[in-house]
């Protein structure tokens, strides 16, 4: 995983700019209307430019990064961060100085939106949330660094605000080099462009191993939008010969998978045997169903993180039952499957136009996904009319595998052969601890009974399927519906509500505008008092505040990282929104009960730091985490541009407001109404945000998929 950290390391540097700009214009403002003498409203417009710009950016963002790549557009964002630094350090006047701030709106409006995208896109589920930390661990970082720089200036006898802002160049350059000659481009987008052989050199260099067979299948079934999906409790037990004749009576089946010579005998669990098993995903959702407003989804993905095995949930990628699944693909000598037919092969011609974008031959989906290799599959996988032929598999002693298999943190991914076309099962092994007795023993075996492993499996219609019962070409999924009608899809559309509300949520807790503000906010409390006696005036005080303030940030931020991908991200929510409500509440009680001058200053500045500290921790990174993982790959471009514009808006909102709203209802007016929304959120998180810890980006949109489907079907009954 050191090359997935390396690159997110990299291309989080575009949030450290964010941050580094958020304080330097927090200070500089300071300055700026000392120079310019400009009016309340005036100083409203020049730091919102940016936020505007970042609005203005992100209403296409999305579209253009699934049209040219996430890459390209990083690149425009590096550009844009470095034009704005030159253009602010030279900036004559307020409106040169709206211009260029209008220009570091869009690298900011590109890095926030594309930066996690981008992450969540090349990470491994296993550590996907700690990646898609770094971002505000960085942009705090850079915060920090600034006030640092700024309170150093403050310093002297005349502070240099075309100095602060400018700096902002130097570290651009070093983002424009990374973005330019180290990050590869998401090897998700250039699977739905059809260019496997560079998605596969990518997941290469990311996972730091050559076989990369798992994820390269699990990125083309990504390319599929809805369709319909069926949860399924499995029994599960190794292949072998002796049960081969056994297939397809009682309900079996065998479950075939990316890797070769080994496969999966699968069967129902019994009807009288379901006691012995956690409650189904059937049943959260009709339990979930009969609650008032709490979203059955909700119920739906905690059952999973219930069923989750230990190993998973720490963060081990191999699980103990699935080590990997018999090959679905063979090819021969020149890479082709000897049983293409040119039926298909001339449909592939003529639904490949929307994928590929060259025309190298081994450079589109037709090309296998794993290694070119021969084997007795070729005759043996599909079924033919007259019969059906199965597949004779080496016996494995063991059910533990010896590599890393698997699509990511215990989840695999099967095949099964039904009817003339393939249907994918994602399965998770259930947790052993919660389940005694779940290894049983039913007929089936060689000595008439054998081994069986509780699974559950989301089930539905396989990309990688043949148009008949006469190949298994590897052809793209059929022409599906413009990507804006693709919004319509029930999972879309669930996902959408759940981005959308917890952006919008977000903002008007207030973060950012006492970000911005955060001088004039510790000045009007009374900070100075408290840094008097080291003969510092009020402005470098509250300077030197905010950036101990934001040092103090860092080590939150690095518990966030530590329990994203163990409690994950609504648990983290549900328990750091109480704190913000708290620590507002006191601020509201401080300055409505006068105690004396030191202790209210201290129990406000104690109060905005504990604010921080925690917003950090839950509900700073988590609303662009969970937006970058609940939408499908061929419309999370859009989605998330949705989401962003949303986010920008309500800056915009929040950051110009709250100058009028300082001097017009003062600080306890502010407070108040940021801690209901506070409360608000809390109660939209336990209703509505599911749990989306170490869980494949493919797997979470199809669970979306599959809950809406279910609530939309049975509105008024169990499901």
């Amino acid at each position: 995983m050191k090359g997935a950290t390396l690159v997110a390391l990299a291309a989080t540097i575009g949030n450290f700019l964010q941050g580094w700009d958020n304080a330097t214009i927090a200070g500089a403002m300071v300055y700026i209307n000392k120079d310019m003498n400009l009016p309340t409203s005036v100083q409203g417009l020049v730091v919102a430019m940016s936020l505007i710009g970042a609005t203005v950016i992100t209403t296409c963002s999305g579209p253009i990064s699934d049209w040219l790549g996430r890459r390209p557009m990083l690149i425009l964002s590096s550009v844009m961060y470095f034009l704005s630094g030159l253009i602010m350090w030279w900036s004559p006047n307020v409106y040169v100085l709206c211009l260029a701030r209008l220009l570091d709106g869009f690298g900011a409006g590109l890095a926030v939106t594309l930066v996690p995208v981008y992450i969540s896109e090349t990470a491994p589920p296993e550590i996907r949330g700690q990646l898609n930390t770094l971002p505000q661990f960085l942009g705090s970082g850079g915060m920090f660094l600034s006030y640092c720089m700024v309170f150093t200036m403050s310093l002297s006898e005349a502070p240099s605000w075309r100095g602060m802002l400018g700096v902002l160049s130097i570290p651009s350059l070093v983002y424009l080099f990374f973005t330019v000659f180290y990050l590869p481009e998401s090897p998700r987008w250039l699977v739905s462009k059809g260019r496997m052989d560079e998605a596969k050199r990518v997941l290469q260099q990311l996972c730091g191993r050559e076989d990369v067979t798992d994820e390269m299948a699990l990125l083309v079934e990504g390319l599929d939008i809805g369709g319909e999906k069926t949860l399924e409790d499995l029994l599960v037990t190794l292949d072998d010969h002796e049960t081969l004749e056994t297939v397809n009576e009682d309900g079996q089946m065998r479950l075939l998978g990316t890797h070769e010579n080994q496969s999966y005998i699968a069967r129902p669990v019994p009807e009288q045997q379901s006691s012995m098993f956690l409650r189904s995903r059937h049943g959260s959702l009709a339990a979930n169903q009969s609650m008032i407003l709490k979203d059955p989804l909700v119920g739906l993905f905690d059952s999973l993180h219930e069923k989750m095995m230990p190993e998973a949930a720490g963060g081990n990628t191999r699980s103990g039952i699935f080590p990997h699944f018999g090959s679905m693909f063979s090819t021969n000598a020149d890479g082709k499957p000897p049983h293409w037919e040119k039926d298909v092969e001339s449909q592939f011609n003529k639904d490949h136009d929307d994928y590929a974008t060259d025309d190298d031959s081994d450079n589109d989906l037709r090309s296998p996904l794993m290694s070119r290799q021969t084997t007795s599959m070729d005759k043996d996988m599909i079924p033919h009319p007259t019969g059906g032929s199965t597949l004779s598999m080496r016996r494995h002693s063991t059910l533990t595998g010896e590599t890393n298999m698997g699509i990511g943190n215990g989840w695999h991914m099967g095949y099964r052969y039904d009817n003339g076309e393939y249907k994918r099962y994602y399965l998770k092994e259930d947790n052993a601890e919660s389940r005694r007795g779940s290894i049983i023993s039913l007929p089936g075996g060689q000595d008439g009974g054998g081994s069986y492993i509780h699974a559950s499996a989301l089930v539905s219609k396989s990309v990688l399927g043949p148009k008949s019962i006469h190949g298994s070409a590897m052809v793209p999924p059929e022409k599906t519906a413009p990507i804006w009608s693709a919004l319509l899809e029930p999972g879309v559309k669930r996902a959408l509500v759940v981005g959308v509300g917890i952006q919008i949520l977000q903002q008007f807790s207030g973060i950012n505008g006492v970000l911005y503000y955060t001088p004039q906010i510790l000045e009007r409390a009374g900070v100075d008092i408290l840094l008097s006696s080291f003969g510092l005036s009020s402005i470098s005080a509250s300077f030197l505040i905010s950036g101990l303030t934001t040092l103090l940030m860092l080590p939150s931020i690095v518990v966030a990282m530590r329990l994203m991908d163990v409690s994950g991200r609504r648990a983290l929510l549900l328990w750091t929104i109480p704190v913000l409500i708290l620590s507002l509440i006191v601020l509201v009680i401080s300055e409505l009960v006068h105690i004396s001058k030191v202790v209210n200053a201290a129990l406000s500045t104690a109060c905005v730091i504990l604010y921080f500290c925690f917003f950090v921790m839950g509900y700073g990174p988590i609303p662009n985490i969970l937006c970058s993982e609940i939408f499908p790959t061929r419309v999370r471009g859009l989605c998330i541009a949705i989401c962003a514009m949303v986010f920008w808006i309500g800056d915009i909102i929040v950051t110009y407001s709250l100058p009028v709203l300082l001097s017009s209802i003062g600080l306890v007016g502010v407070f108040i109404i940021y801690g209901a929304v506070c409360v608000i959120s809390w109660i939209f998180v336990y209703m509505k945000v599911p749990e989306t810890k170490g869980m494949p980006l493919e797997v979470i949109t199809d669970y979306f998929a599959f809950g809406a489907q279910a609530q939309a079907s049975a509105p008024s009954k169990d499901i």
